[in-house]
Protein backbone atom coordinates (compact mmCIF):
# COMPACT_ATOMS: atom_id res chain seq x y z
CA UNK A 1 0.00 0.00 0.00
CA UNK A 2 1.40 3.36 -1.05
CA UNK A 3 1.98 6.17 1.43
CA UNK A 4 3.38 8.54 -1.21
CA UNK A 5 3.22 8.88 -4.99
CA UNK A 6 5.08 11.58 -6.89
CA UNK A 7 4.00 12.08 -10.51
CA UNK A 8 5.73 14.25 -13.15
CA UNK A 9 7.28 16.53 -10.55
CA UNK A 10 9.21 19.53 -11.84
CA UNK A 11 10.76 22.54 -10.14
CA UNK A 12 12.14 25.60 -11.93
CA UNK A 13 13.82 28.59 -10.36
CA UNK A 14 13.56 32.06 -11.85
CA UNK A 15 16.43 34.53 -11.59
CA UNK A 16 14.71 37.85 -12.21
CA UNK A 17 17.79 40.04 -12.47
CA UNK A 18 19.44 38.20 -15.39
CA UNK A 19 16.03 36.96 -16.55
CA UNK A 20 17.02 33.31 -16.51
CA UNK A 21 15.13 30.13 -15.69
CA UNK A 22 16.94 27.20 -14.07
CA UNK A 23 15.36 23.76 -14.33
CA UNK A 24 16.35 21.93 -11.15
CA UNK A 25 14.35 18.73 -11.58
CA UNK A 26 11.78 17.44 -14.06
CA UNK A 27 9.75 14.36 -14.94
CA UNK A 28 10.24 12.91 -11.43
CA UNK A 29 7.87 10.02 -10.72
CA UNK A 30 8.21 7.55 -7.87
CA UNK A 31 6.07 5.61 -5.41
CA UNK A 32 6.86 4.86 -1.76
CA UNK A 33 5.16 1.96 0.01
CA UNK A 34 4.26 1.99 3.71
CA UNK A 35 7.38 1.00 5.66
CA UNK A 36 9.65 1.26 2.63
CA UNK A 37 12.93 3.16 2.36
CA UNK A 38 13.93 4.77 -0.94
CA UNK A 39 17.45 6.08 -1.46
CA UNK A 40 18.26 8.84 -3.95
CA UNK A 41 21.78 9.09 -5.35
CA UNK A 42 23.50 11.52 -7.70
CA UNK A 43 26.27 14.10 -7.92
CA UNK A 44 25.97 17.49 -6.23
CA UNK A 45 23.61 19.76 -8.14
CA UNK A 46 21.69 16.87 -9.72
CA UNK A 47 18.41 17.97 -8.11
CA UNK A 48 18.20 15.52 -5.21
CA UNK A 49 17.53 18.03 -2.42
CA UNK A 50 15.00 19.87 -4.57
CA UNK A 51 12.87 16.74 -4.77
CA UNK A 52 12.81 16.36 -0.98
CA UNK A 53 12.09 20.06 -0.44
CA UNK A 54 9.16 19.89 -2.87
CA UNK A 55 7.70 16.91 -1.00
CA UNK A 56 8.14 18.76 2.31
CA UNK A 57 6.80 21.93 0.65
CA UNK A 58 9.89 23.96 1.40
CA UNK A 59 9.64 24.61 -2.33
CA UNK A 60 6.37 24.95 -4.22
CA UNK A 61 6.62 22.63 -7.24
CA UNK A 62 6.36 24.13 -10.69
CA UNK A 63 4.47 21.08 -11.92
CA UNK A 64 3.31 17.67 -10.77
CA UNK A 65 1.36 15.87 -8.06
CA UNK A 66 2.60 14.69 -4.65
CA UNK A 67 -0.12 12.46 -3.22
CA UNK A 68 0.43 11.59 0.45
CA UNK A 69 -1.78 9.15 2.34
CA UNK A 70 -2.27 11.16 5.53
CA UNK A 71 -3.60 9.77 8.78
CA UNK A 72 -5.44 13.05 9.43
CA UNK A 73 -6.58 14.13 5.95
CA UNK A 74 -6.63 10.97 3.85
CA UNK A 75 -5.03 11.28 0.42
CA UNK A 76 -3.82 14.84 0.01
CA UNK A 77 -1.79 16.54 -2.72
CA UNK A 78 1.11 18.18 -0.92
CA UNK A 79 1.72 20.36 -3.96
CA UNK A 80 -1.71 21.96 -3.54
CA UNK A 81 -2.36 21.64 0.22
CA UNK A 82 -3.01 24.74 2.31
CA UNK A 83 -0.28 26.17 4.54
CA UNK A 84 -2.28 25.15 7.60
CA UNK A 85 -2.45 21.54 6.39
CA UNK A 86 1.27 21.50 5.63
CA UNK A 87 2.14 22.88 9.07
CA UNK A 88 -0.04 20.23 10.72
CA UNK A 89 1.58 17.43 8.70
CA UNK A 90 5.10 18.64 9.49
CA UNK A 91 4.28 18.70 13.18
CA UNK A 92 2.41 15.41 13.43
CA UNK A 93 3.22 13.11 10.51
CA UNK A 94 6.18 14.16 8.37
CA UNK A 95 9.76 14.51 9.57
CA UNK A 96 12.64 16.17 7.75
CA UNK A 97 16.35 15.99 8.53
CA UNK A 98 18.44 18.72 6.93
CA UNK A 99 22.16 19.41 7.08
CA UNK A 100 21.19 22.87 8.33
CA UNK A 101 19.76 23.68 11.75
CA UNK A 102 16.65 25.82 12.20
CA UNK A 103 15.86 26.44 15.86
CA UNK A 104 13.61 29.04 17.46
CA UNK A 105 15.63 31.83 19.14
CA UNK A 106 16.49 31.34 22.82
CA UNK A 107 15.76 27.62 22.61
CA UNK A 108 18.34 25.24 24.06
CA UNK A 109 19.26 21.93 22.44
CA UNK A 110 17.19 19.80 24.80
CA UNK A 111 14.23 22.20 24.61
CA UNK A 112 14.32 21.84 20.82
CA UNK A 113 13.88 18.08 21.07
CA UNK A 114 11.32 18.30 23.90
CA UNK A 115 9.26 20.78 21.88
CA UNK A 116 9.03 18.27 19.03
CA UNK A 117 7.17 15.92 21.39
CA UNK A 118 5.04 18.37 23.37
CA UNK A 119 3.93 19.77 20.01
CA UNK A 120 2.21 16.47 19.23
CA UNK A 121 0.61 16.15 22.65
CA UNK A 122 3.20 14.23 24.69
CA UNK A 123 3.24 15.37 28.33
CA UNK A 124 6.28 17.34 29.48
CA UNK A 125 7.70 14.62 31.74
CA UNK A 126 7.67 11.86 29.13
CA UNK A 127 8.85 14.31 26.48
CA UNK A 128 11.93 15.20 28.54
CA UNK A 129 12.71 11.53 29.20
CA UNK A 130 12.47 10.63 25.51
CA UNK A 131 14.48 13.70 24.50
CA UNK A 132 17.29 12.81 26.90
CA UNK A 133 17.40 9.24 25.61
CA UNK A 134 17.62 10.41 22.00
CA UNK A 135 20.37 12.95 22.71
CA UNK A 136 22.35 10.30 24.58
CA UNK A 137 21.83 7.86 21.70
CA UNK A 138 23.28 10.32 19.18
CA UNK A 139 26.15 11.16 21.56
CA UNK A 140 25.47 14.85 21.83
CA UNK A 141 27.53 15.79 24.92
CA UNK A 142 25.34 16.52 27.94
CA UNK A 143 27.19 19.76 28.65
CA UNK A 144 25.70 21.12 25.40
CA UNK A 145 22.06 20.32 26.17
CA UNK A 146 21.30 23.62 27.92
CA UNK A 147 23.18 25.73 25.36
CA UNK A 148 21.76 27.59 22.35
CA UNK A 149 22.68 25.49 19.26
CA UNK A 150 23.88 28.50 17.24
CA UNK A 151 27.33 27.84 18.72
CA UNK A 152 27.41 24.15 17.72
CA UNK A 153 29.74 22.58 15.17
CA UNK A 154 28.31 21.14 11.96
CA UNK A 155 28.36 17.60 13.32
CA UNK A 156 26.69 18.65 16.59
CA UNK A 157 23.96 20.49 14.69
CA UNK A 158 23.30 17.46 12.52
CA UNK A 159 23.05 15.19 15.59
CA UNK A 160 20.50 17.59 17.06
CA UNK A 161 18.53 17.61 13.79
CA UNK A 162 18.47 13.81 13.81
CA UNK A 163 17.29 13.68 17.43
CA UNK A 164 14.58 16.30 16.80
CA UNK A 165 13.17 14.50 13.75
CA UNK A 166 13.47 10.90 14.89
CA UNK A 167 12.21 11.29 18.46
CA UNK A 168 8.66 11.72 17.05
CA UNK A 169 8.84 8.47 15.05
CA UNK A 170 7.08 10.11 12.09
CA UNK A 171 4.98 8.24 9.52
CA UNK A 172 7.07 9.72 6.70
CA UNK A 173 10.70 10.77 7.17
CA UNK A 174 12.88 12.59 4.65
CA UNK A 175 16.63 12.77 5.09
CA UNK A 176 18.90 15.17 3.22
CA UNK A 177 22.47 13.89 3.64
CA UNK A 178 21.91 12.85 7.30
CA UNK A 179 25.45 11.52 7.71
CA UNK A 180 27.35 14.25 5.81
CA UNK A 181 29.41 15.67 8.71
CA UNK A 182 29.38 12.71 11.09
CA UNK A 183 32.19 10.40 12.19
CA UNK A 184 32.02 6.70 11.29
CA UNK A 185 30.72 5.59 14.70
CA UNK A 186 27.84 8.09 14.63
CA UNK A 187 27.02 7.09 11.05
CA UNK A 188 26.46 3.55 12.30
CA UNK A 189 24.14 4.91 15.02
CA UNK A 190 22.14 6.73 12.33
CA UNK A 191 21.85 3.61 10.20
CA UNK A 192 20.76 1.51 13.18
CA UNK A 193 18.13 4.08 14.20
CA UNK A 194 16.80 4.23 10.63
CA UNK A 195 16.44 0.46 10.68
CA UNK A 196 14.56 0.64 14.00
CA UNK A 197 12.18 3.27 12.59
CA UNK A 198 11.69 1.21 9.46
CA UNK A 199 10.87 -1.85 11.58
CA UNK A 200 8.14 0.26 13.21
CA UNK A 201 6.70 1.15 9.77
CA UNK A 202 8.17 4.61 9.25
CA UNK A 203 8.40 5.23 5.50
CA UNK A 204 11.54 7.06 4.37
CA UNK A 205 13.22 8.82 1.46
CA UNK A 206 16.89 9.64 1.92
CA UNK A 207 19.70 11.30 0.00
CA UNK A 208 23.11 9.72 0.55
CA UNK A 209 26.44 10.11 -1.19
CA UNK A 210 27.49 6.79 0.33
CA UNK A 211 24.65 4.52 -0.78
CA UNK A 212 26.78 1.43 -0.08
CA UNK A 213 26.76 2.44 3.59
CA UNK A 214 22.95 2.13 3.51
CA UNK A 215 22.88 -1.37 2.02
CA UNK A 216 20.37 -3.50 3.87
CA UNK A 217 18.29 -0.47 4.87
CA UNK A 218 17.31 1.03 1.50
CA UNK A 219 14.78 -1.04 -0.48
CA UNK A 220 15.19 0.89 -3.74
CA UNK A 221 17.74 3.36 -5.07
CA UNK A 222 16.95 6.01 -7.69
CA UNK A 223 19.85 7.62 -9.52
CA UNK A 224 19.38 11.27 -10.52
CA UNK A 225 21.37 13.05 -13.20
CA UNK A 226 20.77 16.56 -14.53
CA UNK A 227 17.43 16.74 -12.72
CA UNK A 228 15.97 13.48 -14.04
CA UNK A 229 15.78 9.88 -12.87
CA UNK A 230 18.11 7.78 -15.02
CA UNK A 231 17.74 4.43 -13.24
Amino acid sequence: MEILRVTNLAKNFYLHNPGREIKSCRNISLALEHGEFIGIAGISGAGKSTILKCINRGYLPTKGDIIYDSEAFGKIDLAAASEREILYLRRHEIGYVSQFLNVMPRTTAIEHVINALTGIGIDAGNAETDAREMLIYFRLPENLWDIYPATFSGGERLRLNLAHAMVKKPRLLMLDEPTASLDSKTKILVRDMLQKLKDKSTSMIGIFHDIEFMEGVCDKVFNISDGEIIS
